[in-house]
């Protein structure tokens, strides 16, 4: 059976800041079915909506920052994201060096929450490698943020391979708090490759994705030669998996 897959759109940021309504149509044209923003650079939501309708395609997500979820910033926010069709209000990343700052990140994220659920989007924390070392305190930021709050997890998967965690296990603990996925390839210590080029478990990741019922996000960051270049070999190698 054939899959779908949905694209970050920072894998094309050598295109995305240019001429964003042609990354999107030349993604679209590829084959991918819905698209995960890395900033709208300056355009409106009527507009970025306008682009996807025309090429087809969907919001599955954003990366977008937390700052814009605090109680002066939410109304504008969910305007923004409610236009576009925003299911999943991802944060990318966060200053979460020492114990009060994750502290004061979890208390925006579980004001924010509820607040966003009622407009029907989830809201999500995505991962680098560093969540998972274990911090002065004793413990991981990943932790912190499972035990302190009740947001999504948007794994992304080379970078906790990367880390040292094994990517399948991690989206079994965390199963009930997953619904969305990155597909990414790479090599052990941070060089990120199109899929199949690398040496994280692509393969492996994906079947226990559809056996999930996740959304495939992917996201390939090594801009070779270009991003469009990249992506491309992303999804033909994806199309080689097919059964």
């Amino acid at each position: 059976m054939k899959q779908n897959y949905g694209l970050q759109l920072f894998s094309v940021r050598d295109f995305t800041e240019k001429d964003l309504a042609s990354a999107i149509k030349q993604v679209a044209q590829m084959g991918y079915k819905y698209l995960e923003f890395a900033g709208f650079f300056g355009h409106s939501a009527e507009d970025v909506k306008a682009m996807m309708d025309d090429s087809g395609v969907s919001c599955s997500g954003t990366h977008s920052g937390w700052e814009e979820l605090r109680p002066t910033n939410i109304a504008q926010t969910i305007k923004y994201h409610k236009t576009i069709q925003n299911p999943n209000y991802i944060i990318p990343g966060a200053d979460l060096s020492t114990l009060e700052k994750i502290k004061e990140f979890c208390a925006v994220l579980n004001y924010a929450q509820p607040i966003l659920a009622a407009e029907g989007i989830r809201l999500g924390y995505h991962n680098h490698s560093h969540e998972f070392e274990v911090m002065p305190w004793g413990s991981t930021i990943h932790s912190e943020l499972e035990k302190r709050t009740n947001v999504d997890f948007e794994i992304d998967t080379f970078w906790a391979f990367n880390a040292g965690v094994d990517p399948l296990a991690i989206l079994e603990r965390l199963k009930d708090r997953i619904h969305v996925i990155h597909l990414k390839d790479g090599y052990r210590g941070g060089r990120g490759m199109s899929l199949g080029e690398g040496e994280a478990p692509v393969a492996a990741v994906r079947q226990k994705a559809i056996d999930m019922g996740l959304l495939m996000v992917v996201e390939s960051e090594s801009l070779t030669p270009d991003g469009i270049s990249e992506v491309k070999r992303c999804i033909d190698y994806l199309a080689s998996l097919e059964s």
